[in-house]
């Protein structure tokens, strides 16, 4: 039987109990539906583990008994760097949660001239608070003890002029050159996804100037959370722990 992931955000410590309020109660109490005695996994994204088990379950807090400790590390040796331009709904939530699920180490998602999503300053932290959850379960289904970093939603601009890893790319529909073309990144590298509309001539060329190197991505168009999930993915099979 597969025994239940858990992020909390608590100290873990062998031989420890920890008493579990509102989201993180309510999660195990009424989505995992884990009782009194039931065995399960949790980690806080230090990047280890611990066993543990239900301990007491009430309508208010669940406790857990923390048990042995495990050194499980799952990730890439490949730094992934997502830009992941805004999508709507439920397709926004499917590229972070596969983006996590495929390694990614730091996710931002950021506004460009052809977004459909304008996002007000109190709305691109309640996205982000969603969003980041959705990392979490991610790597509770993925076995991931260390959540991508998660970045409050930028525009492209200040996201090009940030501090990125030296290999930079951003798929363009019509390039000849393809991921199989460029060189293998010496630590991480930094990829640009864009919106439904695509980008503008502009944002090409401002990504240009600030060293992305304009890559192809095959003769179908795709959408934007399809591009994420194909291009991490042969990236992680390329120069990553997926070949």
């Amino acid at each position: 039987m597969r025994i239940s992931r858990l992020f909390v955000e608590h100290a873990l410590a062998e031989s420890s109990v920890i008493t579990l309020e509102t989201d993180a109660a309510h999660y195990l109490r009424n989505v995992l539906r884990l009782k009194k005695g039931f065995l399960l996994t949790v980690f806080n994204g230090k990047g280890d583990e611990y066993s543990a088990t239900v301990a007491e379950v009430s309508r208010k807090s669940v406790s857990l008994n923390i048990g042995e400790w495990r050194d499980v590390n799952l990730e890439s040796p490949l730094t992934i760097e997502l830009g992941l331009s805004v999508s709507r709904g439920e397709r926004m939530d499917v590229a972070i949660q596969k983006a996590t699920e495929l390694g990614v180490a730091v996710i931002t998602p950021v506004i460009t001239q052809h977004c459909v999503v304008k996002l007000t300053d109190e709305r691109r932290l309640q996205r982000h608070h969603h969003w980041q959850n959705i990392v979490y379960r991610a790597c509770e289904q993925c076995g991931r003890n260390i959540p991508p970093t998660l970045n409050v939603t930028m525009d492209l601009a200040d996201w090009l002029n940030s501090d990125l890893a030296l290999s930079r790319i951003i798929f363009e529909p019509g390039k000849t050159n393809t991921l199989k073309t460029y060189a293998k990144p010496e630590g991480g590298v930094a990829v640009l996804i864009g919106p439904e509309g695509g980008f503008s001539e502009k944002e090409v060329t401002d990504a240009e100037h600030a060293g992305f190197s304009a890559l192809g991505f095959g003769p179908r168009v795709v959408r934007n959370e399809t591009a994420a999930i194909a291009s991490i993915a042969a990236m992680q099979v390329l120069w990553g722990d997926m070949g």
